[in-house]
C-alpha cells in the first residue's frame, strides 16, 4: 500500500507520456486503471470547460432566456458547479492513488525531484521521460534582463473631434485583439487545437529525441514566460554543423511538427522553439512576448550552447518571418536570415480576409496591437537575406491563383529598393514586377532577353565594394545606363529570391535550404 506522502506527491504531479530507451512495447507510458480513469474524467471536464468558455456568449443568451439568471436558476447552477467540483476532487484522488501504486511512475517522480535540485547532473536521466512541460526545471533564465515592450504605431489625429470619433473603434480594437483577435492571428494558441494535436506533437517530439538525438530545454524569458525549445547538435559531425539555425514557426506551427527537419537534413545544427502559448511555452503571442521569447532563445544559444553570433542563422516560415526579422534587426552580426513564405506587412492580408466594413477596426487593431511589419525590421538588418517564395501559395497571395499578388514580392521589392536605390528606378521596377509575375523557364527567358551576365554583375558589385564599402544603401548604379540597371536589377532579384513550386504548408525540402547569397570580396581583390 502506497504511503500517504507518496499519494499526496502524486496529486498534482505532471502527466507522464512516454519513456525513451525501452523496446517498442515500453515506449508509451501505460497508466494503471485508476490513473487512467481519473485522467479521463479530468481531461473531459477540462475540454468541456474550454468549449464552454469559447461558446459562452451563446450559452449565456440561452441560459438567460431560460431564466437561469433568476434566484432559482442560480441555485441550480450553484448545485451543478458544486457537483462537478466534487467529481473533480474525487478524480484527482483516484488518479493520485493509481500513480502512487505504479512503480514506473514513482521512479519517474524520483528522477524529477532530483532534477529540480540539480538539473545539470540529472539531465541524462530526465531526458528519458516525456511529460507535461510545466514540471520541467528551468535550465536557462534571462529574467534579470529588462523585458522588451513593443511600441505600437502612433496614430495621429488632426482634430480632437476626429480623435473622439475614432475612440470607440480603438476600444473595440483593443477588446477584439485581447479576446479572439490574437487567436485568429495565431490559431496555434487555441488550447482545444493543441489538445487535438497532442498525439502528433508527441510523435514529432519523439522523433526529434530518438532519431535525431535532440535535447529539450526550458528557457525563462525576461517577461517571466517559459519557452519550450529543442536543440539538435551537429557540430563536429556535419559539414554545416558549426552554424546554428534558429527556426521560427508559423501561426499554427510547433517545433515538433514544423520546420526544424529542413535545416537539420541539410547538415546544420538546429534550435527550435514554440511561440508563447504554443506547446509547453507560456504566455500569449503578442509582439512583446514574441520578442522576449526569441531574445531569450538567442541568449541561450550564445551563452549556454556556445555559438558565436556570426555563426547563427534565422529561418522563419510564414508568420515566423516576424520574429526572424526582429531577431536579425536586433542581432545584426548574425550569418544570415532565410524567410520562407512570408509577407512584408500583415495588414494587407488581414484586410483581405476580413469584411470591408471591419476595415477601420482591423487597421487600429493591427497597427496598435499586432503590428507585424516584417519589412520594417528587415530594412534595419545589414546582412545576407534569402527569400523563398511558394509559387502556389494560397495564404500569402491577396488574389487567389495570381503569383503577382504574393506579398513576398512586395517584401523583395522593398528590400531591393532600400538596399540599391540607384538601381531600382521606375523602368527597372516595372521589369522586375514582370519578372516576379512568372516563374521557372519564363524567368530564365526574361534574364536572357536582357542579357543578364552573372559574372559581369558580380564584378561590378565587387568593384564598388572594394572602392567604397559593403554598407547599405549602396550607391552603385549612379553611372549605369538604363540597360545596365535592368541587368543588375534582375541579377539581384535572382540572388535574393528562390522559388519553390508548392502551396503554403508543404515542408521545404532540405536541398532548398542554404546560407543566403552574399557579395564576397577577396582580401587581395584589386580594383581596376
Amino acid at each position: 500500500m502506497s504511503s500517504l506522502k507518496t499519494i499526496w506527491n502524486c496529486m498534482f504531479s505532471p502527466k507522464l507520456f512516454q519513456i525513451y530507451g525501452g523496446g517498442p512495447s515500453e515506449r508509451a507510458y501505460q497508466p494503471q486503471r485508476l490513473e487512467k480513469w481519473g485522467d479521463q474524467v479530468i481531461n473531459s471536464i477540462y475540454v468541456i470547460w474550454k468549449l464552454g468558455v469559447y461558446t459562452s456568449p451563446f450559452w449565456g443568451i440561452v441560459l438567460y432566456n431560460k431564466g437561469y439568471f433568476e434566484p432559482q436558476g442560480l441555485a441550480f447552477i450553484s448545485k451543478f458547479v458544486t457537483g462537478v467540483g466534487v467529481i473533480l476532487i474525487v478524480s484527482f484522488c483516484i488518479r493520485s492513488l493509481g500513480r502512487a501504486q505504479n512503480s514506473t511512475y514513482t521512479k519517474f517522480l524520483e528522477v524529477l525531484s532530483r532534477a529540480d535540485e540539480n538539473v545539470s547532473i540529472c539531465k541524462p536521466e530526465l531526458m528519458k521521460y516525456d511529460f507535461e512541460f510545466k514540471a520541467w526545471p528551468v535550465e536557462y533564465d534571462v529574467s534579470d534582463r529588462k523585458a522588451i515592450l513593443s511600441k505600437p504605431v502612433k496614430v495621429t489625429y488632426n482634430t480632437t473631434l476626429e480623435y473622439l470619433v475614432c475612440l470607440p473603434f480603438k476600444v473595440i480594437a483593443y477588446l477584439a485583439i485581447h479576446s479572439f483577435g490574437i487567436r485568429l492571428v495565431y490559431p496555434g494558441s487555441v488550447s482545444i487545437l493543441q489538445t487535438i494535436l497532442d498525439g502528433s506533437l508527441l510523435q514529432g517530439r519523439s522523433r526529434l529525441v530518438e532519431f535525431y538525438r535532440g535535447e529539450r530545454f526550458k528557457i525563462k524569458s525576461a517577461d517571466g514566460n517559459v519557452v519550450d525549445s529543442m536543440f539538435l547538435d551537429r557540430r563536429n559531425s556535419h559539414a554545416h554543423g558549426e552554424t546554428l539555425v534558429i527556426c521560427c514557426e508559423g501561426n499554427a506551427g510547433f517545433y515538433e511538427i514544423g520546420t526544424m527537419v529542413t535545416p537539420l537534413e541539410a547538415g546544420y545544427s538546429v534550435l527550435g522553439w514554440n511561440h508563447p502559448g504554443f506547446g509547453g511555452s507560456t504566455g500569449m503571442p503578442y509582439p512583446s512576448q514574441e520578442q522576449n521569447a526569441i531574445d531569450a532563445v538567442i541568449q541561450f544559444a550564445i551563452n549556454k550552447l556556445g555559438f558565436r553570433v556570426e555563426n547563427i542563422m534565422f529561418f522563419g516560415w510564414s508568420i515566423g518571418g516576424y520574429t526572424s526579422s526582429w531577431a536579425a534587426m536586433t542581432y545584426p552580426d548574425i550569418k544570415g536570415v532565410v524567410i520562407d513564405a512570408t509577407f512584408d506587412d500583415i495588414l494587407p492580408l488581414a484586410l483581405n480576409h476580413m469584411p470591408r466594413w471591419w476595415a477601420p477596426i482591423v487597421k487600429l487593431a493591427i497597427r496598435e496591437h499586432v503590428n507585424l511589419n516584417v519589412y520594417e525590421q528587415l530594412s534595419k538588418y545589414p546582412g545576407p537575406i534569402l527569400l523563398i517564395r511558394r509559387t502556389e501559395d494560397e495564404v500569402i497571395c491577396t488574389k487567389e491563383g495570381e503569383l503577382s499578388s504574393n506579398r513576398g514580392n512586395n517584401l523583395l521589392v522593398k528590400i531591393l529598393t532600400n538596399r540599391y536605390p540607384c538601381i531600382y528606378e521606375s523602368p527597372q521596377l516595372q521589369i522586375l514586377m514582370d519578372y516576379l509575375a512568372v516563374t521557372g523557364a519564363n524567368q530564365e527567358r526574361i534574364l536572357q532577353k536582357y542579357n543578364v551576365d552573372e559574372t559581369v554583375c558580380m564584378s561590378l558589385l565587387q568593384s564598388y565594394i572594394s572602392e567604397y564599402s559593403k554598407s547599405y544603401p549602396m550607391k552603385i548604379g549612379e553611372e549605369f545606363n538604363s540597360a545596365e540597371k535592368i541587368q543588375m536589377a534582375l541579377f539581384l532579384a535572382s540572388k535574393y529570391l528562390k522559388d519553390f513550386k508548392a502551396t503554403h504548408c508543404v515542408s521545404l525540402p532540405w536541398d532548398m535550404f542554404s546560407t543566403p547569397w552574399d557579395i564576397n570580396v577577396e582580401s587581395d581583390y584589386i580594383f581596376t
